[in-house]
């Protein structure tokens, strides 16, 4: 695993940088919260572990919603809303929660 310390606006190329697979870009920090976005190829699919982990369960890929830059005209991309916070009997909530896929 490749550990990495970036900025707010700093983006990370993933592939050739001649021809990137895709961009990862930390888009804002707020407190204990980071916004990341991802830019890749429609046919490349990015999930938060907490879909793919329910994706391998139920074999199947949910839809969310499109994804689309908003200058090609398409709709801004809409966030899932967070999961409530599970807890096991006797065990408290944590970790590190949603956010946009």
């Amino acid at each position: 695993m490749l550990v990495i310390t970036r900025r707010e606006g700093e983006e990370v190329v993933i592939g050739d940088p001649h021809k990137p697979i895709g961009i990862v870009r930390v888009a804002g920090i707020r407190g204990d919260r980071v916004r990341i976005a991802f830019e890749f190829p429609r046919e490349i699919q990015v999930h938060r572990r907490e879909v793919a982990d329910q994706i391998k369960v139920e074999g199947r890929s949910p839809i969310v919603g499109k994804i689309g830059r908003p200058e090609d005209g398409a709709a801004e991309p809409q966030a899932e809303p967070e999961p409530e916070p599970q807890t096991d009997a006797g065990e408290t909530g944590g970790g590190t929660g949603g956010g946009a896929c």
